[in-house]
């Protein structure tokens, strides 16, 4: 019975947005925060990101049925009803906003409110189906993570934690796109119009090579705003210019007219997954080392 229910908070993806928080609140407190507050965090960061996530799929569920990626999620298969999934995906959003308030602060409960409204309704339900650039503009929602975590610790949102953000921003394109890449034909199928779908793949490669630059420069510019030492600062480094060779392959294979897995867009999609999860290991770890 529970199974389902959990499927519809996706939590493989809610896993990569709770490693984002926890890193930004030993940075917020410069080392250890009280460990009730980031139990607390992390359940109202659960909580909202679930709910969230409950909705987007009780919404999409037609063009969820017509894509092969999607088409045994919880409401196409039947396994929880629409009407379920609903008032599920709005229990758990009304619940985050009032956990976070009581437990945790009003500043990350108004952040995980707002997370939750630009993913369902800005993403979902305006952007997703009339948009190229649907991701990039609805991947805000995912970088709110950060700023509910600096706000957890310091009930203020600081450049730092603007600058954090602007790293899963700009991370989220070329995170996403190879994926759409791969799974272009279902896209097609359920008429989204992801970027893939509708622009050539040179004009794909090109962007996620400025977003990846752009990403770089944000993750840089942290050392000297953020004060971070040396454990962040060689990760960044290190990490960027990495992921900035393997975004910069993809294109260079594009322009060759290589496809399918000759092109690997699921080597640079996993490849986003481990630079962002090294990126912010290194955050945690850094307040924590110093020379």
């Amino acid at each position: 019975m529970l199974r389902p229910y959990v499927a519809l908070t996706k939590p493989r993806i809610i896993e990569l947005l709770l490693i984002t928080t926890i890193p930004t609140m030993f940075l917020a407190a410069g080392g250890f925060p009280r460990p009730a507050l980031i139990l607390w965090t992390l359940v109202g960061g659960y909580l909202a990101a679930g709910g969230a996530n409950a909705l987007n799929m009780y919404l999409d569920r037609d063009i969820d049925a017509q894509m092969k990626r999607t088409r045994n999620r919880p409401l196409v298969t039947g396994e929880v009803s629409p009407r379920a999934g609903l008032v599920f995906g709005i229990a758990l959003s009304a619940l985050s906003a009032v956990w976070l308030w009581l437990l945790v602060n009003p500043m990350s409960s108004v952040l995980a409110v707002a997370a939750i409204l630009l993913y369902v309704v800005f993403y979902t339900m305006i952007l997703k189906r009339r948009t190229s650039q649907n991701i990039v503009w609805g991947g805000v929602a995912g970088c709110m993570p950060v700023l509910i975590g600096w706000s957890a610790v310091t009930g203020t949102v600081s450049w730092t934690a603007v600058l954090l953000f602007l790293v899963i921003f700009f991370w989220t394109p070329p995170h996403y796109w190879p994926l759409a890449e791969k799974f272009t034909k279902d896209y097609e199928t359920a008429g989204v119009p992801m970027l893939p779908v509708v622009a050539s793949r040179r004009s794909v490669a090109h962007q996620m090579i400025g977003h990846t630059l752009a990403m770089i420069a944000c993750s840089l510019a942290i050392v000297p705003l953020g004060h971070t030492g040396p454990v962040y600062t060689i990760a960044a480094v290190a990490c960027g210019a990495w992921f900035a060779y393997l975004v910069i392959r993809y294109a260079v294979r594009v322009h060759r007219g290589l496809t399918g897995k000759a092109l690997g867009p699921m080597t640079v999609f996993h490849a986003s997954i481990t630079y962002l999860t090294l990126l912010f290991v290194a955050l945690a770890i850094d307040p924590f080392v110093r020379f």
